[in-house]
């Protein structure tokens, strides 16, 4: 099947399955790739937590930070549905900056991440990307703001109406009035951003050896295996990932490593015109669009 073919039947499935999306899919050893609007910029909600630990790994690295310093962090008191980890915890616990960063990571624990952009606030890791030569990605707020969002202020059974708001108010320009779906307010990036951060980790040029390394092992950890990651783990493959969520956005980004050598980062992020909030299509749309521009990549 030629490449346009490709690109046009795969926009068209994820019109009829409700959703637009960005994608890349690049070789990470001859440079090739193919996308789908991969310059669209998305608000990108817990993708945000791999550049987080970029930046406080090359502190460490520059001993600004000490990996097993222990940090205090207060309970949570979440009761909304959704937030893992110390989220739900009910009293103080003491933990080393090296397993916050485990947890933000590999459960995708927000108040992990709040506690490590209380020593790397948001601004100065955008500072620290832009040091490494990634400019396409930009953090600008913490975790906790998301849980500040119209899905907080419904009943779980109402889940559907804050999506219908998420939906509705979108602009043209991409503003929005929730600010965390305002890509001029939010974090912020592209599939291509994440991409170019996934080819300095797999192959450092920039990002020392060490912390490129352990940033890799963080997201070969990752616990959220329902949406690319059955289409890219097997027995002849390793999919290393970080997911991003919130309201009618559902973002993954990772690298696939086949045993016979060939190594590709994929970026997949998305918005979904359905109000609903449990949408399982969707998870398995977004697998089968991006693996089949990885199949015409790989041919």
């Amino acid at each position: 099947m030629g490449m346009t073919k490709v690109l046009r039947e795969t926009r068209e499935a994820l019109d009829d399955g409700g959703l637009r999306g960005s994608f890349l899919v690049r070789d990470l050893d001859t440079g090739d790739e193919i996308g789908l609007d991969a310059e669209v910029v998305y608000p990108v909600a817990s993708l945000v937590k791999v550049p987080l630990a970029v930046a406080t790994l090359e502190r460490v690295a520059r001993d600004e930070l000490d990996a097993a310093m222990p940090i205090e962090v207060r309970p949570g008191r979440m009761t909304v549905p959704g937030p893992t980890g110390l989220a739900r915890f009910r009293h103080p616990a003491t933990i080393a900056l090296d397993d916050l960063i485990y947890l933000a990571m590999a459960i995708s624990d927000s108040t992990a991440a709040d506690a490590l952009f209380a020593l790397t606030p948001p601004a100065a890791v955008t500072a620290e990307l832009r040091r490494l030569g990634h400019d396409g990605i930009v953090v600008r707020h913490l975790m906790r703001d998301l849980t500040d969002t119209p899905a907080e202020r419904f009943t779980p059974a109402e889940g559907h109406l804050a999506h219908s708001l998420a939906i509705a108010g979108a602009t043209a320009g991409r503003g929005h009035p929730v600010p965390q779906l305002d890509i001029s307010l939010a974090n912020a990036g592209s599939a291509r951003s994440f991409v170019d951060l996934l080819a300095g980790l797999w192959r450092p040029t920039t990002i020392q050896t060490p912390v490129a390394a352990r940033v890799r092992e963080l997201m070969g950890y990752n616990m959220v295996r329902q949406r690319l990651a059955p289409d890219f783990s097997s027995d002849a493959s390793r999919w290393s990932s970080k997911t991003g969520t919130l309201l009618n956005l559902r973002h993954e980004v990772g690298v696939v490593e086949h045993a016979d050598g060939q190594t590709f980062a994929i970026a997949a992020l998305t918005e979904s015109r359905v109000p609903a909030v449990l949408q399982p299509g969707a998870e398995t749309l977004m697998a089968h669009v991006a693996r089949t521009l990885r199949d015409q990549l790989r041919m």
